[in-house]
């Protein structure tokens, strides 16, 4: 009679997962997938493993689909991470990539991507979103952007770049940096208002309107300073510019619009510490 116990049971292999299935033919063919997401040599080792880690998520979401979804979300802590260094502040990450696209370290269409892996995020936290919100293509398109991002904030900043985050980046409080606003003031008087969106509004917002309410409002902060009336009005147009921008997709319009919120922010510095 055979007393031995019966044999356990043999390692449960991984399977493709079935929503997958019209991915790759294989697993190993997952590798071409995120070929081109190399990780940057200088970054230090926490990035560098949040990075791998979101490449590999991809790579795994052969077996398991929602990994796509969690490796955006997953590369947003290395881009949060150099961005914070990167501009010396530390701030919520949608006001950090729109420091980073208002002083020009990133441009407005990869700003406008990074801000979608954000805004996934933050859907995912609120339970608007599942995990398997995205498939593995679109993630690999939103990790890319978020690889490229660090590849060029982890570059040596220009003399240019240096003066325009000055700018952007002041602190809370106090006044502004020394000429910052005037020079962004500038730069917009030579900006052409974007062809084909005079009359069109978001949620609600017309752009043209909200356009001329923060050149007057800049230009009253140039001249003397807001009065209380024009304070409120100010943070009203930088909640409408925080509204809008994340939904134009129109690569030089959201540019515009970025840098209109940033002039906006720098002239309410010195109004943040009464700002409720």
């Amino acid at each position: 009679m055979n007393t031995l116990p019966p044999p356990p049971d043999p390692l449960l292999l991984p399977v493709r997962d079935p929503r997958a299935r019209d991915l790759v033919p294989d697993h190993a063919d997952m590798h071409a997938l995120v070929a081109d997401l190399v990780l940057p040599g200088d970054a230090s080792m926490y990035v560098m493993s949040a990075m791998e880690t979101s490449r590999e998520l991809i790579r795994h979401s052969y077996y398991r689909y929602e990994f796509a979804t969690v490796a955006v979300t997953h590369s947003l802590f290395a881009l949060e991470h150099v961005l914070s260094e990167r501009l010396v502040t530390n701030e919520p990450l949608h006001a950090l990539i729109e420091r980073a696209t208002g002083a020009g370290l990133i441009t407005a269409g990869l700003g406008a991507e990074l801000d979608r892996g954000r805004l996934l995020r933050d859907k995912l936290t609120q339970g608007a979103e599942s995990s398997a919100a995205l498939r593995p293509i679109r993630a690999v398109a939103m990790v890319r952007a978020v690889f490229d991002a660090v590849s060029l904030l982890l570059r040596p900043p220009t003399a240019a770049e240096a003066t325009a985050a000055e700018a952007t980046a002041a602190g809370v409080g106090g006044a502004h940096p020394d000429g910052g606003l005037a020079r962004l003031w500038e730069d917009h008087l030579r900006a052409l208002f974007p062809d084909g969106f005079r009359g069109v509004d978001f949620d609600g917002v017309d752009l043209v309107l909200l356009d001329a309410d923060v050149a007057g409002l800049v230009q009253r902060e140039l001249k003397g300073g807001l009065d209380d009336r024009g304070i409120a009005h100010l943070w009203g147009c930088i909640a409408d510019l925080d509204k809008i921008v994340p939904l134009i997709n129109e690569e030089y319009c959201a540019s515009y619009f970025t840098k209109l919120r940033t002039m906006a922010q720098v002239a309410a510095v010195p109004y943040v510490p009464t700002a409720t």
